[in-house]
């Protein structure tokens, strides 16, 4: 009986494949059905049953998983020659239920429409856009800098614990529900992840566990990205898969936020993306540009940047590989590079907010 059930769950996966090829194809029912559907009441209960937690619940199943697999396969090894045929349908078995869960508890919304068709942005942009938004950037940033240090070549230090700040990020989504009203979020499921120092020698600082939909922020980044990070795993609980769409929500989510720290930290983040374009379509204008960046700023960026240059890790290309293409698997044709296109969603955001504010 056990034999026959793992069978059927075996030859279950490839329909579950071609059925997920074949849902990618209607992005809007996708958006209609799960993503604004059922996916919205899976999320919140998972987060209302686990967001409790002290720990991350994700976290501790991945380690039991991983032990648990380990001994399989140590156990299992010589069936491999003996009882090839059983072995493979366990295998499959198992990966026929994991692909599943994936898909329906989050992975669906890999195939939503991209999110500048609902916002009714543009997809690309001009250098010119890319300066004016870049210039409204720096002002902002420039003037939030020194409104907390009083003096433009001091870094800023942000004065809360992490458990403070988990705390205070559902307030900028609050304040974007007016114009967003799906990004409403509650109950509160954030967690640093015990695996902070792997995932740091990885070259990430956040993940969002699919299964259990707890957003997971690498505990040992520098301080002052912790609300950006937060904000971005946030974005990936609300249904945003795309990395570009999860930092531009988060990004919203921090400058739309009553606290300064916050705002500071979505400005400078969006400020950085924006810099780094231009560096790359004009390295003259660069410097023109980075030059009115207040200094205490390029030091929190410096800052930001020496610890992840002493977390190298010689495997790091390799992780960032492996999810590149994970991310290509999953509709994101750009794989890890889709997250600089976060550039074009602010670009066109913002700059289609300057041009009405010139209107009036």
């Amino acid at each position: 009986m056990q034999r026959t059930i793992k069978k059927r769950l075996a030859l279950l996966l490839i329909p579950q494949f071609f059925l997920v090829k074949l849902l990618s194809l209607f992005p809007e029912f996708i958006e209609q059905y799960y993503s604004n559907g059922i996916y919205p009441y899976i999320s919140k209960v998972l987060r209302f049953t686990l967001g409790w937690l002290p720990f991350s619940f994700g976290d501790v199943i991945y380690t039991i998983s991983i032990i648990y697999i380990i001994r399989w396969f140590f156990i299992n090894r010589r069936r491999l020659r003996k009882d090839t045929r059983n072995w493979f349908i366990d295998v499959f078995a198992a990966i026929s239920v994991i692909y599943f869960a994936f898909h329906f508890f989050w992975g669906l919304n890999y195939y939503r429409p991209p999110l500048h068709k609902n916002l009714n942005l543009e997809a690309n942009y001009s250098t010119e856009q890319l300066v004016r938004v870049t210039q409204m950037l720096t002002e902002k940033a420039n003037a939030v800098h020194m409104e907390i240090t009083r003096n433009d070549t001091v870094k800023v230090t942000m004065p809360f614990s992490e458990s403070q700040i988990f705390k205070m990020v559902p307030e900028g989504y609050h304040n974007l529900t007016g114009t967003f009203p799906n990004l409403d979020y509650k109950p509160r499921s954030l967690k640093k992840s015990i695996y902070s120092i792997p995932l740091t020698y990885m070259g990430f600082s956040g993940y969002l566990n699919p299964l259990t939909n707890e957003a997971q922020v690498d505990g040992i980044i520098p301080r002052f990205i912790f609300p950006t990070t937060a904000s971005h795993e946030v974005a990936h609980q609300l249904g945003y898969a795309a990395e570009n769409e999860a930092n531009f929500i988060g990004c919203l989510a921090a400058i739309n936020h009553d606290n300064i720290y916050f705002k500071y930290a979505g400005y400078t983040f969006a400020l950085r993306f924006c810099l780094n374009e231009i560096y790359f379509r004009d390295e003259c204008l660069y410097e023109d540009m980075v030059a009115h960046v207040d200094k205490g700023i390029i030091k929190n960026y410096k800052e930001v940047r020496a610890f992840w240059e002493a977390h190298e890790n010689p495997a790091e290309p390799f992780f960032k590989v492996f999810y590149g293409n994970f991310l290509k698997v999953n509709k994101q044709s750009k794989g890890m590079e889709s997250y600089s296109y976060v550039v074009a969603l602010l670009t066109n955001y913002f700059d289609e907010s300057l041009g009405k504010v010139k209107k009036h």
